[in-house]
């Protein structure tokens, strides 16, 4: 690319293509390293004075990508800036190339920016089989739309430009959006417009026939003559031709009959309009190309960044144009074509095509992946394949249609049925998260309609130019979907098993919350619980905290938490995801006595601690009674220091040591006369056994905590299986052949003190089992023995 910079005849347009690519270059080595050393936020990007000596190129760059990539420490789940390609230099090159035309004399600059308008609109609209079309581009996207909205006002409305509002509030403007329409939209058109709320008109989407993301028809019909009836005026129409939720399409054509029969506007928007390119298109997206205007966004389909959309609208007065803001005289403003006029001569038309039917086949391949897969509802169109793909994770209902319900419960109340809702809900939310994990590229999203409720989408069109989504990676996120399905289903059918058991256990109460994927949620009511509050509890937290170290130690499958999130209200454990068969008994047994041992261990201690103090304070109110009588026995003589050493040495004192020392297991104070006379320290009381309250399981090797054992023929490994089987053969050899080695009848006995061989005892242990009918053990367990 160098050889061919050197080429170009302007130097100007060569140092640029040159510093460009030195600046991109710099930018992702630095952004490489960042991540290589995971480095601290430097101290650089503080804001301070403005040097008075300027900084260099270098000092500037390195300044902007710490302020890029700075706060990565503190926000490690941020999105990171994308590895663009060359064709996004292109783009990017088009903003510098911009500033520098604008400095062109106003002929020049005249001539190139009609150059470029004219050329990027005759494209797009040959690419979008939109003909005789005029283009708006603009930064965002929902600009073309409300300029779209005055030049429809200024239409309509012929005497707005001399009364202006007062023509609006003789006969009242009214915009119809579909209930499925991005949200804000309505709300961004008011604003700018300066129109009052209720000029929009929401107009629901089908509830009987055809998709629940689709604007029903006949119901709009219903609303545009009710509108005329009271003396407004059907002004425009949003339609969908991918809605922002599903990406399903209206019925454009009829849509259209409709606008033509009341003179209404017809805008559409949506991703399928990309698929207009592709030498196949469905008849409903086919039908946009007969509205009066229609927004693109090239950037996300074509993986282009700082790109701007496109509204593409047909009409024959330019001045009506020129007022409503679509077209402008300044260069400036064609000059934002310009990023868009490289891009698309350096992709061409065949890289435009590759790379939307790209994305179109990526969702078709999820798709019919999707199909095989059971518990997996997909939210598609009945008469096309959309390429944007919504599914989710239900449990079907036996014996009743599939719908998303978690449980199968009969006669459930409709609170019932909204927590079951919440709680596949949940689980949704749960998988959604860990598929954009596992596979980062394939650009999901979670969201939450208001009908299915939490679901996951997957829209190529949007996002696999820009992360180079490929068919490995969507091979890859249907093997993961089929991976975590058993981990769903199986909390699913471990939950209610789950909240029948702690309610039935003493000290625990189940806490109902259905936003928690995992199993359940559990608290536990120590003796000063205050049951009747939701306060913050010390005591109980403690307890809890206690319990979730205790839980996590043992090394189980399970996953364990301590919340709320809200720390205002009490503590509990929250239990996750259950990957295997769980023995739910076992796992509510354990947490009620742990945390019994671990508040009986807390007063234990509360209690010794009490009672080592009062000993303490016995002990030293004995010590003084002990010296006061030494003292007496002594005489006052003994206590002066000349005299008493005197007297000691002619009339030593036999006199004893006295002590004290506190036995911890009686509580109770004792001399210490024993230790020094007999020189050993009296052991005291043998303190008893803490009893141990968890429940003593066996477990085969290697078998983790919580799981059911033996469920099937195959909880036994192979190995297992032949050593069973070997051990069978020489138990009946043993018991029923006889043996080369034994001794004959009527041979020697051994002497009376002389032991048995080893050998013969193995064989008399095993006869005499044999000979005991009574002994109902399997016969499997013999050779435990043996061994």
């Amino acid at each position: 690319m160098d050889a061919s910079l050197e080429k170009i005849a302007d130097p100007t347009l060569a140092e640029m293509g040159k510093n460009l690519k030195e600046a991109m270059k710099m930018l992702e080595d630095s952004q490489r390293r960042t991540e290589e050393e995971n480095g601290k936020k430097s101290s650089g990007d503080i804001p301070g004075p403005l040097q008075g000596s300027g900084q260099d190129m270098v000092s500037l760059l390195q300044l902007v990508q710490n302020l890029m990539h700075g706060d990565e420490d503190e926000e490690p789940q941020s999105a990171r800036i994308q590895n663009i390609g060359e064709q996004g230099h292109i783009a990017l090159l088009g903003h510098s190339l911009g500033a520098y035309i604008s400095t062109l004399d106003k002929e020049k600059l005249r001539k190139l920016t009609t150059r470029i308008l004219s050329d990027t609109t005759l494209w797009l609209c040959r690419i979008f089989r939109y003909e005789n079309g005029c283009a708006y581009f603009h930064e965002e996207e929902r600009e073309g739309l409300a300029k779209i909205c005055r030049l429809a006002i200024h239409s309509r409305y012929e005497d707005f430009v001399v009364d202006g509002f007062n023509v609006l509030y003789n006969k009242k403007p009214v915009i119809y959006l579909s209930a499925a329409a991005r949200p804000g939209l309505g709300q961004y058109l008011c604003n700018q417009l300066g129109l009052p709320f209720p000029c929009l008109c929401r107009v629901p989407c089908n509830t009987m026939f055809g998709s629940q993301h689709q604007m029903d028809v006949a119901f709009l019909e219903k609303l545009i003559k009710d509108d005329i009836e009271r003396g407004k005026l059907p002004l425009l129409l949003v339609a969908n031709a991918g809605t922002a939720a599903v990406g399903h399409t209206d019925k454009i054509g009829r849509l259209k009959e409709l606008c033509e029969q009341y003179g209404i506007w017809l805008h559409v928007e949506g991703v399928n309009l990309a698929t207009l390119a592709l030498g196949y298109v469905s008849s409903s997206v086919l039908a946009a190309t007969k509205c009066d205007s229609m927004t693109l966004t090239p950037g996300p389909w074509l993986g282009l960044p700082a790109v701007p959309a496109v509204t593409l609208y047909k009409h024959d007065d330019p001045a009506l144009t020129l007022v409503a803001g679509l077209t402008s005289n300044k260069p400036a403003d064609k000059l934002r074509a310009l990023p868009l006029w490289l891009s698309l001569q350096y992709l061409g038309l065949d890289g435009i095509v590759e790379r939307i039917k790209h994305a179109c086949q990526l969702s078709q391949r999820l798709q019919e992946s999707l199909k095989k897969v059971n518990h997996i509802k997909i939210l598609v169109e009945d008469e096309l394949s959309s390429p944007v793909v919504v599914f989710r994770f239900f449990q079907e209902l036996p014996g009743s249609d599939p719908v998303p319900k978690a449980v199968s419960v009969p006669n459930m109340t409709p609170s019932a049925v909204g927590r079951e809702r919440h709680s596949c809900d949940a689980l949704n939310r749960w998988l959604g998260e860990q598929l954009k994990q596992l596979v980062p590229t394939s650009g999901l999203t979670v969201m939450d309609l208001e009908v299915e409720g939490v679901c996951i989408r997957f829209s190529p069109l949007m996002t696999a130019a820009v992360l180079g989504t490929r068919g490995e990676d969507v091979d890859q996120l249907a093997a993961c979907v089929q991976s975590k399905l058993p981990v769903l289903t199986c909390t699913l059918q471990l939950r209610e098993e789950f909240k029948q058991e702690v309610t039935a256990t003493a000290g625990l109460l189940h806490v109902d919350d259905p936003n928690w994927p995992g199993i359940g949620v559990v608290r536990y009511e120590h003796a000063n619980d205050d049951k009747s509050s939701l306060k913050l509890d010390p005591e109980g937290e403690k307890i809890h905290a206690a319990l979730l170290k205790k839980l996590n130690e043992l090394e189980s499958d399970l996953t364990f938490k301590m919340g709320p999130e809200y720390k205002s209200m009490k503590s509990c454990i929250y239990v996750g995801m259950a990957s295997d068969d769980v023995d739910i008994s076992e796992l509510v047994e354990t947490i009620a006595v742990t945390a019994r041992e671990i508040e009986e261990n807390s007063r234990l201690l509360e209690n010794m601690t009490e009672v080592v103090r009062k000993g303490i304070q016995e002990a030293q109110v004995q010590l003084q009674k002990a010296n006061e009588e030494r003292l007496l026995e002594e005489g006052v003589l003994r206590q002066i220091p000349v005299v008493g050493s005197v007297l000691n040495w002619f009339s030593p004192v036999q006199a004893s040591q006295k002590g004290r020392t506190f036995n911890l297991t009686a509580g109770s104070l004792e001399s210490t006369e024993h230790t020094y006379v007999y020189k050993v320290q009296g052991t005291g009381v043998t303190p008893p056994q803490t009893p141990s309250g968890t429940r003593t399981k066996q477990r085969l090797p290697g078998q983790k905590p919580f799981r059911r054992s033996l469920r099937g023929s195959d909880a036994l490994s192979e190995t297992s299986s032949v050593s069973h089987s070997e051990d069978l053969e020489k138990v009946e050899q043993l018991s029923g052949g006889p043996e080369p080695d034994a001794p004959e009848p009527g041979g020697p006995e051994p002497p009376p003190g002389t032991r048995a061989p080893p050998d013969a005892e193995q064989t008399g242990a095993l006869r005499s089992g044999a000979q005991r009918p009574e002994d109902d053990r399997p016969q499997v367990e013999e050779p435990e023995s043996l061994r």
